[in-house]
């Protein structure tokens, strides 16, 4: 397959392919020509990365996530614990944006949105007390 129709399959942009391909994740093969031929299991491999990329895991998550996928005598544990920390990583992510919303929802409460230049927001936003 050639790289519009791997990325056709696999749901990725070419740019990603060939980024994959530069920093190691996968090695497709190379015509004479310099072509990148690639073949089923590197469309496995690239839609297995695009799946686990859409779950929020790093470029290094899905580097040793792939290892692990590859890896027949792998221990479902060593899986499970990299789940886990990104699991937490979400945890906290979450809790970071409730903290926004809940801050930039009482700074719009405050703000009377009139035509008044006096906002509650901007004086917020620059650090200083606005909402006691």
């Amino acid at each position: 397959m050639n790289i519009k129709e791997v990325a056709a399959r696999a749901g990725l942009p070419a740019k990603t392919i060939r980024y994959y391909e530069e920093i190691g994740l996968i090695r497709p093969l190379r015509a004479a020509n310099g072509y990148r031929s690639f073949r089923e299991s590197d469309l496995h491999k690239l839609a297995f990365l695009a799946r686990a990329r859409g779950l929020g895991f790093s470029i290094e998550d899905c580097r040793a996530l792939l290892a692990l996928y590859e890896d027949r005598a792998r221990a479902s544990s060593d899986v499970k614990a990299l789940a886990e920390s990104h699991l937490a990583r979400i945890a906290e992510k979450i809790a970071e944006l409730r903290g926004m919303e809940a801050t930039l929802g009482a700074l719009v409460r405050a703000c009377a949105g009139d035509a008044r230049p006096d906002c509650p927001i901007l004086t917020g936003i620059a650090g200083k007390d606005c909402c006691g």
